[in-house]
């Protein structure tokens, strides 16, 4: 089956520079063009051509043009403009009294103010509003007319980069085969090879054998093709007679199972371990025995088995005691496999319920069908990966999924965890490069990107063009 994509987009916010024609002021007597803002780490620069050519001013009169910059509570008056007529003007110059200011004089020929400023850059600012300012001023600059309007709106919000995430669909299982597994303690009265059911806990032990075989057995999408059965014996004895014990009881709880449900001795496999010596290592590991290193070092040894459980009881005489009462009856087990196959599921209304009671029986291409039925990035949507991944813990294009989903939902941590078992083909090269760039190490991010590029991602490109807007 041929693979394919979907595609879940994010746009771009860009670092803002603004540019606006023509603003018109005062009745369209003053307008305002090339206006333009820009910043730096530090700095906010806004520059403007103010065309006062519409604007009549007596020889006592001015009119004060002030930027502002407001966001909420936070406002900063910008140096002013004022433009005076012939006897203002003179007076400011004579008294020197706009040191901070743009002092014009309206003249037939001065037409076009050319205002330039920099201030500090405040967080505030990232998405203030630049007003103008605007008041009219007589000979002892009473104030006879004041409004503002605004210019434009700021957006300085840091760059963040939006990739396009792409899924991956999973190629459809042939043949659906699920496995079932378990542990059941049989008991046997000693050197013995035959199942009594009212021995011990025998009943309760074989009971979980027949539970595990009647639940896939009646059930009408599966069918059973094995039943594996694995014998054990603990160590204590000759190796020989546990070998004996694990072969023989492994046949007699095979054949109880075979007889209660009369299936074809070709439906049931056997194997045995003749002594548990691993089931006994995690068990030491975890313990707290005073002696634990030493118990280790000598089980994984290279030691005869014989030899092996004579040097643990003559070494560590406190310890074999215990672990002979306590762990050892553990040790003595049959593990069980019951494989089936399960029958194929096109209904997505289906599978949906299937979802939620018996997600083990649904392939991945099969969970994928709901997936496209989503809409992306809704909750359903990633629920769906979600499951995908719990039930296909170590499939590569499962994995893949979860971790766009994850990223998506800015979940970081379990997206490297995902990306560490997605694969080394192309869609995972480029999710890894989007998980770098959303960690801000965009020099990797742009080598990953790169580099699925060349095998085939096209939306490679544009991600490579943000990195690169981020960077200036």
């Amino acid at each position: 089956m041929m693979m394919k994509r979907i595609y879940t987009i994010c746009l771009l916010a860009w670092f803002m520079s603004t540019a606006l024609q023509a603003q018109a002021l005062l009745d369209g007597r003053v307008t305002v063009n090339n206006l333009d803002i820009a910043r730096t780490e530090g700095n906010l620069f806004i520059s403007m051509d103010v065309d006062i050519s519409g604007l009549e001013l007596k020889i006592e009169r001015e009119m004060v043009l002030t930027p502002v910059l407001c966001n909420g509570t936070d406002s900063l008056r910008l140096p002013a403009m004022v433009i005076a007529g012939r006897n203002r003007y003179f007076h400011h110059r004579r008294n020197d009294s706009l040191p901070e200011q743009l002092l014009v004089r309206r003249t037939k020929k001065d037409t076009v103010v050319n205002y330039r400023t920099v201030v500090p850059f405040q967080g505030w600012m990232a998405a203030a509003i630049l007003m103008m300012d605007e008041g009219e001023c007589g000979c002892r600059c009473e104030v006879v007319m004041s409004d503002n309007e605004m210019l434009t709106a700021l957006n300085f919000k840091p760059d963040v980069f939006k990739p396009t995430f792409v899924y991956l669909a999973p190629q459809a299982e042939t043949v659906k085969i699920r496995e079932v597994k378990g542990s059941a303690y049989v008991d046997f009265p000693v050197n013995r090879t035959y199942i009594n059911e009212n021995y011990r806990d025998n009943y309760v032990e074989l009971q979980k054998i027949r539970n595990t075989i009647d639940i896939v057995r009646n059930d009408a999408d599966t069918r059973i093709t094995s039943v594996f059965i694995k014998g054990f014996a603990s160590p204590e004895g000759l190796y020989a007679n546990n070998a004996r014990l694990a072969k023989g009881r492994t046949a007699a709880v095979k054949e109880y199972v075979r007889k209660l449900y009369e299936f074809p001795d070709s439906l049931m496999v056997t194997a045995y371990e003749p002594e548990d010596w691993e089931g006994l290592t995690r068990y030491v590991e975890t313990s707290d025995l005073p002696n634990k290193t030493g118990i280790l070092d000598l089980i994984g040894s290279e030691m005869e088995p014989d030899r092996k459980e004579a040097e643990l009881k003559k070494r560590y005489p406190s310890d074999y005691a215990y672990l002979y009462r306590n762990v050892y009856p553990g040790l003595r087990h049959s593990d069980y496999a019951v494989q089936y196959h399960v029958r194929t599921y096109t209904d997505v209304a289906e599978i949906r319920k299937l979802m939620t009671t018996e997600p083990q029986k649904l392939s991945l291409q099969e969970l994928y069908l709901v997936a496209l039925d989503c809409v992306p990035g809704s909750d359903e949507y990633n629920e769906v990966f979600a499951i995908a991944v719990r039930m296909f813990p170590n499939d590569e294009t499962a994995n893949l999924n979860a971790a766009n989903m994850a990223m998506e939902l800015g979940d970081l941590k379990n997206a490297g965890r995902y990306l560490s078992k997605a694969g080394t083909g192309a869609e995972a090269v480029y999710a890894r490069a989007i998980y770098a760039a959303l960690g801000n190490d965009y020099e990797r991010a742009g080598k990953l990107f790169a580099e699925a590029q060349q095998k085939g991602i096209t939306q490679a490109a544009a991600a490579l063009r943000q990195l690169e807007e981020i960077k200036r």
